[in-house]
């Protein structure tokens, strides 16, 4: 009650403060933020008294607070606030790759590899065979060529398969999970991230062979440029790791304010030289983590996690600030069978996987972390859209509606699996977020 108490009285006291800020430059979008780490953290200590993941409040709060609903959140201050979502997936990335650590990669890469080829790879014949028999039922496919049908198929597929290292690392991050479904769940949310950058770079340059786009406004993608984006990315974030390594050997202070400058650097370095931003942040931690002394991995890990608390708060409330309510109810018909066949993929994948891999019991739940699809998604969705300017609208609507779906039920699964696993530390999810726990070992 205390807390619905709390964010009635900021709802109203951001409807009265906000038009004395309306003409003020920049004023709006600082309030916003204020507005939406109290709110949203609110809201997520709802959703832990209901049994359910924060990050599930946190959604719900951005949705309500919205520009859909409320309107508290405009989507002026909505776009104003992207680069707060741009520096919590460099976070994202630099943290999941600090969990990443070489060792635990040499003993499960078999289990790893194999679960993942079993649920991506079925995952993407599914949906892509899904899309296609579809065909003019989808918006986007309507009045298309049996081959420009089955490349639009694939295209969507590639993007569909992606997971949600955001949802998993704040779940982890929450619960202080550390065991076999925890650390098995990370180490192939990581390392998909690596194939779908490929497969989606692959895929849509297939597709441009085989339905040439129209419009100046479309990048030329080449072989070399493919390789520069993730090579280079690898190159640039292991000398960014590097470089950190040998600050926390030699100087080794002021870590919360060093560890936000080193995603904001790496964001901006990865953005310069043309490279993907995720694989360059996702190296940095993994180097980091992997050269440093461990208490040196620890100490950046730990200050990065407490920097970060707000802005992740913030990263999912304006994920579900950003979900367009009126057109994801237009074409909810099409978009169950999209999500029911995804999650059908994956589960039977995961588990065809991981009993290859010989996995014990926790093979059987490793499936439902690999449901949740956030941020990463959505930028995959945004180029595919810029891509295909006639059809990007369509393509990006269906799309976000499906990540809508999973990034609603997601959580739950993940956070159900790891509670019947046992890995969910007593207590875990009750401090405030300028102090998140440390990730469990």
């Amino acid at each position: 009650m205390r807390r619905l108490v709390i964010l009635a009285l900021l709802f109203g006291a951001m409807q009265l403060v906000l038009p004395l800020g309306a003409g003020g430059h920049g004023s709006q979008w600082l309030l916003t933020f204020g507005f939406l780490i109290l709110a949203a953290y609110s809201a997520g200590e709802l959703a832990t008294a209901a049994r359910l993941p924060k990050i599930i409040g946190y959604l719900v709060a951005g949705v309500c607070f919205g520009p859909q609903v409320l309107n508290s959140v405009t989507s002026e201050a909505v776009h104003e606030l992207q680069p707060v979502s741009s520096l919590a997936i460099a976070l994202i990335a630099y943290l999941a790759g600090a969990e990443l650590r070489w060792q635990e990669v040499r003993i499960r890469w078999r289990i790893i590899t194999k679960v993942l080829v079993g649920e991506m790879g079925l995952a993407f014949v599914a949906l892509a065979a899904l899309v296609y028999l579809l065909g003019s039922r989808l918006p986007f496919l309507a009045g298309t060529s049996s081959v420009e049908a089955l490349a639009f198929s694939l295209l969507f597929a590639s993007v569909a398969v992606v997971h949600s290292p955001a949802v998993t690392m704040a779940l982890l991050t929450e619960t202080q999970a550390g065991g076999p479904v925890a650390r098995t769940t990370l180490g192939v949310v990581l390392v998909s991230d690596v194939v779908v950058v490929v497969l989606f770079s692959g895929v849509l340059a297939l597709v441009r062979v085989l339905v040439p786009p129209t419009g100046a406004e479309v990048l030329a993608l080449s072989f070399t440029t493919i390789v520069w984006e993730i090579g280079g990315a690898v190159l640039v974030g292991a000398l960014l790791g590097g470089a950190v390594a040998l600050y926390l050997r030699f100087v080794k202070r002021e870590l919360m304010l060093f560890a936000m400058v080193v995603a904001f650097f790496g964001m901006v370095i990865a953005q310069l030289t043309h490279v993907e931003t995720l694989l360059t942040l996702l190296t940095a931690g993994f180097v980091t983590e992997n050269v440093s002394q461990r208490e040196d991995g620890d100490a950046i890990r730990h200050a990065m996690e407490r920097s970060a608390a707000p802005v992740f708060v913030v990263f999912f409330a304006l994920a579900g600030a950003e979900m367009a309510l009126g057109e994801i109810a237009a074409v909810w018909f099409l978009v169950l069978p999209i999500v029911a066949v995804r999650i059908g993929a994956i589960w039977t994948g995961a588990r065809l996987g991981a009993r290859w891999a010989g996995a014990g019991p926790e093979g059987r739940m490793i499936w439902m972390g690999l449901v949740s699809q956030a941020g990463v998604a959505i930028g995959l969705a945004t180029v595919m859209a810029q891509a295909y300017p006639s059809r990007g609208a369509l393509i990006r609507t269906i799309f976000l509606a499906v990540v809508a779906v999973n990034e609603l039920i997601g959580p739950i699964l993940f956070r159900a699996a790891l509670t019947r696993s046992g890995e969910v530390v007593a207590g875990a999810g009750e401090p405030t977020p300028v102090e998140p726990h440390p990730a469990a070992r």
